[in-house]
């Protein structure tokens, strides 16, 4: 059985009077891909900015690796390290090109030489498809385009997991094929993510798991051809059937 990389225990989140997460518990497994979906305002995105630090929990833990990283901040930054994530509006800064948004993170975090890294940078971006674009500036990509840079950028920390928040909400439907294209070759080669999409058959095609939001609490958890195709709560039904959902 694989190793618990990623343990949410009980996880409560308030903003004002309004309760965003309510008893959230679950495991990530090192290599698994879990996907969390659900409507708008269910607390999909709190989740993730929890995990990673940018939202404090109002109560419960979250361990990575057996380690208690919630409520810490003298070693935030290290945690964002370990726990990489890629935001819906890319976040690229305006003034850099491609390589040097790249080359920020592992030299001045990381302490590594732009040497070292500029290889490792080139051979990512020609993964992606986007080698020749190392010297363009922001303005000058798609939005596909940059969220693949901004995919690389989070790979280039060496991260133990990914958390993806709404990657593609922002894209064309040509432009979601190329990211998420991307996200499927990770999944396949293994990287541990958290991926939260409203894009359906993303989601059935890259999950290991499936987990189904709906007012801060987990209704149905579960593998995604089962969830997909045979849901368990009425719920899940409705909201698969909002997206018109069947299978080709």
């Amino acid at each position: 059985m694989a190793e618990k990389l990623l343990e949410l225990r009980n996880l409560t989140k308030r903003f004002d009077l309004a309760q965003i997460l309510n008893g959230i518990s679950f495991d990530v497994a090192q290599g698994e891909v879990v996907v969390v979906v659900g409507p708008s305002g269910c607390g999909k995105s709190t989740l993730l900015r929890c995990i990673n630090g940018l939202e404090r929990i109002d109560s419960g833990e979250i361990l990575l690796r057996g380690e208690v990283i919630s409520g810490q901040k003298k070693n935030l930054h290290r945690i964002r390290q370990r726990i990489g994530m890629v935001f819906q509006s890319y976040d690229l800064f305006p003034h850099m090109n491609v390589m040097e948004n790249l080359l920020l993170g592992p030299t001045k975090a990381l302490g590594r030489s732009r040497d070292a890294v500029i290889p490792e940078a080139e051979a990512a971006l020609k993964r992606v498809g986007l080698l020749e674009k190392r010297d363009a500036l922001p303005r000058q990509l798609s939005g596909g385009q940059k969220q693949r840079v901004a995919i690389v950028r989070a790979l280039l920390m060496h991260p133990e997991m990914l958390l993806l928040d709404e990657i593609t909400a922002a894209l064309d439907p040509e432009m979601v094929r190329e990211v998420l294209g991307v996200v499927l070759d990770l999944a396949r080669d293994g990287m541990t993510m958290l991926i939260v999409t409203h894009e359906m058959r993303f989601a059935e095609a890259a999950a290991d798991r499936v987990i189904f939001l709906e007012g801060g609490s987990i209704v149905e958890e579960g593998a995604p051809r089962e969830f997909f195709h045979n849901p368990r709560t009425e719920r899940a039904r409705q909201f698969l059937e909002s997206f018109d959902y069947e299978e080709k």
